[in-house]
């Protein structure tokens, strides 16, 4: 019975002094930063891929594979389109082409709007028809993958 509790003690030694190596975890929060992968205006607080799913410009979040795109949506008819990586870092415009919105109105024919990529390069902008009724959008653009489009309801941050 003497040596069952050695053997006991021993292992317990064994995991204490492992246990002393380990690192603490403060040491993580030690990481400057300025070394995370997005600059702090994009970050989330969350480095999981599509772990972020919030709107960072008032719009709604939509994903394509990887690609994460925000559509802002106003009744004036001033629209933006922003993309951004699988933990949400912002990406250029130039990461799609051949942006465009298709609105359909309840009360009116389809409106097709090509989008243009703004001053900035930041987003692509679209601009059209004021949208007063009930409608849906097709967002639509290419990336390294080819076309892709998505049908959803019209939804306005705009008055």
């Amino acid at each position: 019975m003497g040596r069952v509790w050695v053997s006991i003690a021993l292992l317990l030694l064994g995991l204490l002094s492992v246990a002393a190596c380990s690192p603490e975890p403060q040491a993580a929060a030690a990481v400057p930063i300025a070394s995370a992968t997005a600059p702090a205006a994009t970050s989330t607080g969350s480095d999981v891929p599509h772990g972020d799913h919030n709107p960072h410009h008032d719009g709604v979040v939509f994903m394509h594979g990887e690609l994460h795109f925000e559509v802002v949506l106003d009744r004036s008819g001033h629209h933006r389109i922003y993309f951004s990586d699988a933990v949400r870092a912002d990406l250029p415009a130039s990461v799609a082409s051949d942006v465009t919105l298709v609105i359909t109105r309840a009360d009116a024919d389809a409106e097709s709007i090509t989008a243009r990529v703004d001053e900035s390069g930041e987003s692509w902008r679209a601009d059209g028809r004021p949208v007063n009724t009930d409608a849906s959008v097709r967002i639509s653009f290419a990336t390294g993958d080819g076309p892709y489009w998505i049908d959803t309801p019209f939804a306005a941050v705009g008055p």
